[in-house]
């Protein structure tokens, strides 16, 4: 035998008599967790499967439910929307709920839209985004449905200079002001919505003819 040929059978003995010691400190403990990477794969794939077929039946539920708003069966809608809000899955009994109002408002319901804007705006377990748009088209409806105080109560601390929904917020404002009387802080509303860089074109333009309705019914001092 060559030298070359001992020194091989050598060096294989001692990787194998390595891997045997190794085995033997770490076998079991490999085995373990290789057994749970394999269950929490496992796991996970399942879940993920449950979690998106819940979506999905939610989802397909939730589109029948438009459906049958837009083909004008209100009654219908509101039922399926009312499931959706006890055993939907995800974000759509949030949306079951809000959709709720919107086909309320839409049916002339408008105390009962309010009133379920209400509740979403008052629910801590929904995200602040949300609660704040369903306190703006709370406010939104209180314009014609309400007093200026019942609009104020829902939006006014929205047209704060740093608040996303400001515009919104400051023209519902605006329009109860004008429509109780108060021409002068309507005006102020609307001028803060003209002067705005960030506002949507739309909604200037609606703001400078407000704007201009109002100093053109004013008398001249």
């Amino acid at each position: 035998m060559s030298d070359d040929s001992f020194i091989r059978e050598v060096n294989e003995e001692l990787r194998q008599d390595r891997a045997r010691q190794i085995w033997d400190r770490y076998g079991l403990a490999a085995l373990g967790v290789a057994a749970v990477v394999i269950t929490a794969t496992v796991l996970y794939v399942a879940w993920d499967w449950w979690t998106t077929r819940q979506a999905n039946a939610s989802g397909d539920r939730f589109s029948q439910a438009l459906n049958l708003a837009n083909s004008g069966q209100n009654e219908q809608a509101l039922a399926e929307l009312s499931a959706l809000q006890e055993d939907g899955f995800g974000a759509y009994p949030v949306l079951a709920r809000f959709r709720t109002a919107t086909v309320q408002s839409d049916a002339g319901d408008h105390a009962a839209a309010i009133a379920s804007f209400d509740a979403v705006a008052s629910d801590n377990a929904i995200p602040q985004a949300i609660r704040d748009t369903a306190r703006l088209r709370a406010g939104y409806l209180l314009i014609d449905h309400g007093s200026y105080d019942d609009v104020a109560a829902r939006v006014e601390a929205m047209t704060a200079d740093d608040n996303a929904m400001r515009h919104s917020a400051r023209e519902a404002l605006a329009l109860a002001a004008w429509k109780d009387g108060q021409s002068e802080e309507a005006l102020r509303l609307f001028d803060l919505i003209v002067g705005d860089e960030r506002v949507s074109g739309n909604m200037r333009q609606r703001a400078q003819m407000m704007a201009e309705l109002i100093r053109g019914t004013q008398e001249p001092s």
